[in-house]
């Protein structure tokens, strides 16, 4: 199966809305927060730069741009019009930030026009990285930055101990719903390999311990598993069961590293 979050549209709303909820539960943990305004507090604007977020979703961490930045200007490019629609309905008091529906390889501005690109957990949904990353580098001005955030998903696990049943609804959820799970191991070069000046790189990891934080995993992959026939609804029920037992008595170990990297658009030589 296709990662889904290639084409979010097809996948029907019902996974947009759950979607954009995990978004926003994910962007409120703490961990996810800090690495957030870790990175935002590397951006040195003005009040009439322009920044854009590529492959925004449903607006999670673009409403925190905008918050930080403003009065700046924050433009939000999404390709999944269900996710532009979202995005649009949770924006309050945010006269800043605007979202507009546009693919990440062919984004609606001028080259050399923006003064920050941001990707948030995008390029692990792509075929080709490397034209969202040249993207980011024609618009930028001269002296730009680019940060992309971005999840180890080869690390994600759901493991208490070996060949734990739970564990299954991480790996299934990277084979179903992510293109490139390594894309972290190929951040570096790959924003070099664009012509961008690596300035910044680091790793965080991430544990979750609640039941609202990576439970649309357990929900959509046994979900996936049921429909296929692979396992039955008893089950698919019982894992969605023990992932909240674990969160009730303190047991739920969940595991994700995310990587940050800074990059900036060389200045031109006199």
């Amino acid at each position: 199966m296709a990662d889904p979050f290639q084409d979010v549209d097809s996948a029907g709303p019902e996974f947009i809305k759950m979607f954009a909820d995990a978004m926003d539960v994910r962007q409120s943990d703490p961990t996810m927060e800090k690495i957030v305004a870790t990175y935002l507090g590397m951006l040195k604007l003005s009040d009439d730069s322009i920044t854009i977020e590529i492959g925004a979703g449903a607006g999670a961490v673009t409403r925190r741009i905008a918050a930080h930045l403003q009065p700046a200007k924050v433009v939000g490019y999404e390709p999944s019009r269900g996710f532009v629609e979202e995005a649009r309905n949770r924006v309050q008091g945010a006269p800043n930030l605007t979202f507009q529906v546009a693919d990440g390889t062919n984004v609606p501005v001028e080259n050399g026009t923006i003064d920050a690109v941001v990707m948030h957990t995008v390029l692990t949904h792509v075929t080709h990285p490397e034209k969202l990353l040249a993207e980011a580098f024609r618009v930028l001005k001269l002296g730009g930055t680019l940060i992309v955030c971005d999840a180890d998903f080869s690390k994600a696990t759901f493991s208490n101990f070996a060949n734990d049943p739970l564990d299954v609804c991480a790996k299934e959820f990277v084979r179903e719903f992510v293109t490139d799970p390594f894309i972290v191991s190929k951040l570096r070069s790959l924003v070099s390999g664009v012509g961008l000046d690596l300035v910044h790189f680091d790793v965080e990891s991430r544990v979750v311990t609640t039941k609202e934080q990576m439970r649309p995993w357990v929900e959509a992959t046994t979900s996936q598993m049921c429909e296929r026939g692979d396992i039955g609804k008893e089950l698919a029920d019982a894992l969605v069961a023990e992932h909240d037992r674990r969160a009730e008595n303190e047991s739920l170990y969940g595991y994700q590293a995310f990587a940050t990297a800074v990059a900036r658009k060389p200045e031109k030589k006199p």
